[in-house]
């Protein structure tokens, strides 16, 4: 079945750009020629994520709330592991051991709200000109939707690129990441839950 979404790909060989694609937006992180790198084969059946078999040996489920910045009964915001370039980053995931798909019903009804939450809680700290919000999920069965809170006024990391300017900008500092990340914390707690 996958065959008809592979027809159109060079598997195997030298990818073409498409022209007009991201990387000649003006938000594109990188310069200069790039090379796209060939397509390899599809893997079926896929590799198994981090806590396909269920909470043992989930990483999120094993760190509990060492990652937390803040917690309430359903769910939790994790910071990524150290400081990030951009001002926020963090990830909402239910306390309970469930993707999007296995969710239980009481949980995807408050996904809504918590989202609003979280994005109003990034951009108290100030100096935050948007909040990205994304789900991906091919690391980790465990739901993880992930917060970029980008810096106001650097309009040249608008978009789909944000991530990977997190990853090529130098870090900030460990106090002020750790302060920020603890305005956040007490921004979600004064609805409700435990800042960490």
């Amino acid at each position: 079945m996958t065959d008809r979404f592979l027809t159109h790909l060079p598997v195997g060989g030298p990818a073409v750009p498409f022209e007009g694609g991201i990387p000649g937006w003006d938000t594109f992180p990188f310069d200069g020629d790039l090379r796209v790198k060939s397509l390899d084969p599809p893997v079926l059946p896929e590799p198994p994520r981090n806590g396909e078999a269920g909470p043992d040996g989930c990483f999120i489920c094993e760190d509990g709330l060492r990652r937390a910045v803040w917690a309430d009964e359903h769910w939790m915001l994790r910071h990524s592991g150290g400081p990030t370039a951009v001002p926020v980053v963090v990830l909402l995931c239910p306390i309970g051991h469930y993707d999007l798909g296995d969710l239980p019903a009481e949980r995807a009804a408050e996904i809504g709200p918590m989202l609003q939450r979280v994005e109003r809680a990034v951009m108290s700290v100030g100096g935050i000109g948007r909040v990205h919000a994304s789900k991906i999920g091919d690391g980790a069965r465990h739901l993880h939707l992930w917060f970029m809170g980008r810096p106001a006024g650097l309009t040249q990391l608008r978009g789909s690129c944000l991530p990977l300017w997190d990853d090529v900008l130098p870090k900030q500092d460990e106090a002020q990441w750790r302060a920020v990340l603890s305005e956040v914390a007490a921004a979600l707690a004064k609805d409700g839950g435990t800042a960490y």
